[in-house]
């Protein structure tokens, strides 16, 4: 992660990719989205959907964890090599969420995030960087995508 400073809109970051088993749509649905298209074969078969897909709610799941292991290793590597390593966080939440397709189990998902706007709000020292984050299915379908913010440091903020 950069500072507030050295970040531009339009900047996109690869985050990674996600192979949705049935074994874990199965898994993340008992715990936390217990309908039957989520966690049963036969009746996801029989639904809507045609076969068993993930919750949305795992997909974005998915893209959070990707977010935070992608902040890890910039913050690994800028200690690294010595450099500073902003604040980041909190976030003021969440808007349009949207998932446009079923995830289905064998799918895999990309995932990107790109900087929509930067937004001089927030406290004292920070700034707001609103940005986009998506899912891309193996057949290049949009299949989920959600608008965030996060509050991240100054580099004017910093004393010394």
């Amino acid at each position: 992660m950069k500072f507030f400073e050295d970040l531009r809109i339009g900047e996109r970051r690869e985050l990674g990719t996600h192979t949705f088993t049935a074994e874990s749509i199965k898994a993340f649905a008992r715990r936390y989205d217990p309908q039957l298209f989520h966690t049963d074969e036969e009746a996801a078969a029989r639904s809507h959907f045609g076969g068993l897909c993930a919750s949305g709610w795992q997909t974005g799941a998915v893209s959070m964890r990707l977010i935070a292991l992608g902040n890890q290793r910039d913050i690994e590597a800028l200690r690294a090599s010595g450099q500073d390593v902003p604040d980041i966080g909190p976030s003021p939440g969440v808007r349009d969420l949207r998932w446009f397709k079923p995830v289905y189990a064998g799918d895999t998902i990309s995932y990107a995030l790109e900087i929509k706007d930067l937004r001089d709000a927030g406290p004292p020292g920070y700034g707001l960087v609103v940005s986009e984050t998506t899912g891309t299915n193996q057949a290049g379908e949009l299949v989920y995508s959600a608008q965030g913010a996060v509050f991240v440091e100054r580099k004017r903020n910093r004393k010394g």
